[in-house]
């Protein structure tokens, strides 16, 4: 998969990946496969949608502002306006 690929040249450059999908489902699908793909190295990937709770939730978005997570994989929920990056290198869109 070309966008892990990606991702992970953007991780390693120290920046940080949004991965934006249409549905939950494929949310829960991506991240599952960037989390079995990058299990071998030090790579922090979340994912936002409404399968997290809120508590869930808020522990990420101050994660991710703390740079702590280096990808998050995510639908509409990544363009609310509470979401901040330390450093965004990189925007991936699976439009499907």
């Amino acid at each position: 998969m070309v966008a892990v690929r990606a991702a992970f040249k953007a991780v390693d450059s120290g920046k940080q990946v949004a991965v934006l999908v249409p549905t939950t489902v494929l949310a829960r699908q991506h991240l599952e496969t960037f989390r079995q793909r990058l299990a071998d190295f030090p790579v922090t990937v979340e994912m936002l949608s409404r399968f997290r709770t809120a508590k869930e939730q808020k522990r990420i978005l101050d994660d991710l502002a703390k740079g702590k997570v280096d990808v998050v994989i995510g639908t509409h929920r990544l363009l609310q306006k509470d979401v901040a990056f330390k450093e965004l290198g990189l925007l991936i869109v699976d439009e499907e």
